[in-house]
């Protein structure tokens, strides 16, 4: 059973309307959560567990797609594999070592920018070039 679907039989076993329940959460309305057209977040998660007396294990575990959706943040400030960081020490290396005259320096500096800002890069990258496709 898929969030949407638990939602509404939770809501219909407490004979409620979607308006009485979107009052009772204070929120606009529950349409979208149990059409599955979108999903609470999770401060309402947790309301919505406890105003049914349910636990959130109950809610999420059963919707595959609800589970991918949830972000979990980790830690990467030591994580040696990170292509932001593969890629700042060869720059690195590559200025430091190799012979390229004027652009030595450069390419040392954007070695050090890349492994330090690799990601932020990226997301630049990808919505300059989502912009440009856009406006073909």
């Amino acid at each position: 059973m898929n969030l949407g679907e638990q939602l509404q039989k939770l809501r219909e076993e407490k004979k409620m309307s979607r308006e009485e329940l979107a009052g009772e959460m204070n929120v606009s309305r529950v349409y979208k959560g149990e059409n599955n057209k979108g999903y609470p977040d999770i401060e309402n998660l947790i309301k919505l567990s406890e105003f049914y007396n349910v636990t959130l294990d109950e809610l999420i575990k059963g919707n595959q797609s609800f589970q991918s959706k949830i972000a979990i943040d980790r830690k990467k400030s030591e994580d040696f594999s990170d292509p932001g960081f593969v890629v700042g020490i060869i720059l690195v290396f590559a200025g430091l070592f190799l012979d390229l005259g004027k652009f030595s320096a450069g390419v040392t500096i954007l070695g050090f920018l890349t492994m330090f800002f690799y990601e932020d890069l990226m997301r630049t990258f990808w919505s300059i070039k989502r912009d440009f496709q856009e406006g073909k």
